[in-house]
């Protein structure tokens, strides 16, 4: 029983098409993230939203700046996501409109520009955002032409919704230590870390299921007990109707996998078993994660607005992509190459 975070046991979704090869992270600008908010400050309200783009700092380290040095209690900063730190990102904050006047400390975060500001009738809070756009710079890749023939399958087809390796730890051993907290119970410690911890052995069960409907050819299907994702609206349904197969091919709806948990919508029959395989391969139950509220994830997320541009040090990648999915699954598929975990989750909202 293996689990220890391994991408190498993930299968890619164009396992036939040659990669572009290459190398990422060797300057922060070289990975840029801009996120894309819900909504924009309405100009008027007691929250005051920044537009802060940063380097060398991770989301936390700014909140605590804000936290520590500008006095903001921090239970009254609002950030929508979490952004890495060996890149330059571009995200907002949210503080009380009273704490306004002290901003002009920011001048003393290195590596931090405010760009932007304006008031809003509430706090910002985690997951309002549509997603983030992305502009990569893979150094010594290439040529432009195995890129675009990746991404137009990507875009046809979705993109592996995979979790990053940032969600499982140093050397991927956080889904382990979950295993011991869902087996052994509660026990003692942080309750934050225990989540996180437990959110990490989620996270390989979910892979291991998107992996699963890789191998068997269901990846870009809907079967009988689905749970289906409304890609346009977000809405969930069950898959009864042998019909519903036309919009998936279509990328207009997409299966859902488990998060385990107390409160999610559970699968039914072919579909169900397929989890079920996941699950006994571990030996374990869906009682085990009763103390967690559970959710469904989409198997992909749809593709926008990509582009590939040369450059004498290697190709360019920008584009789209939805909360909660991970720009690592697209670069593993165009690189071929297992991608760097980096600090914290891409657009990561707190699931299960």
């Amino acid at each position: 029983m293996d689990l220890v975070y391994r991408p190498e046991r993930y299968p890619f979704l164009t396992p036939d098409l040659p990669g572009v090869g290459g190398t990422l992270r060797l300057l922060p600008q070289d990975f840029q993230v801009e996120e894309v908010p819900a909504y924009l400050p309405q100009g008027e309200g007691e929250h005051l939203y920044l537009l802060l783009e940063k380097e060398g700092l991770t989301t936390r380290q700014v909140l605590e700046f804000l936290r520590d040095q500008v006095g903001v209690p921090e239970k009254e900063i609002g950030v929508a996501g979490l952004k890495d730190k060996h890149a330059r990102t571009r995200q907002w904050f949210s503080i009380p409109k009273r704490h306004e006047d002290a901003l002009c400390l920011l001048e003393g975060l290195r590596g931090v520009r405010l760009l932007d500001a304006g008031l809003h009738a509430n706090k910002l809070r985690t997951g309002h955002l549509k997603g983030n756009r992305f502009r990569i710079l893979i150094r010594g890749g290439g040529p432009k032409e195995r890129a675009e023939a990746i991404l137009r399958v990507l875009q046809a087809k979705g993109v592996p919704n995979y979790y990053g390796p940032q969600r499982f730890g140093l050397g991927g051993l956080n889904p382990v230590r979950g295993y011991e907290l869902v087996k052994g119970g509660k026990g003692r410690g942080n309750p934050w870390l225990k989540r996180f911890l437990v959110g990490s052995l989620q996270s390989l069960l979910f892979n291991d299921w998107l992996a699963l409907r890789l191998e068997r050819g269901l990846y870009d299907r809907v079967i009988p007990g689905d749970w289906a994702k409304k890609h346009a609206t977000g809405g969930e349904f069950l898959v009864e109707r042998p019909e519903e197969a036309e919009r998936a091919l279509r990328l207009e709806i997409s299966a859902t996998g488990p998060l385990f948990g107390k409160k999610y919508p559970e699968a039914q029959g072919e579909a169900r078993a397929l989890e079920d395989e996941v699950l006994v391969r571990y030996g374990l139950r869906r009682e085990d994660f009763a103390l967690r509220r559970g959710a469904r994830r989409p198997i992909r997320v749809p593709l926008e607005e990509w582009r590939v541009e040369e450059a004498p040090e290697g190709l360019w990648l920008s584009f789209f992509l939805p909360k909660g999915s991970y720009a690592t699954s697209l670069l593993r598929e165009v690189m071929k190459v297992e991608v760097d975990a980096g600090d914290t989750p891409e657009g990561e909202e707190g699931e299960g």
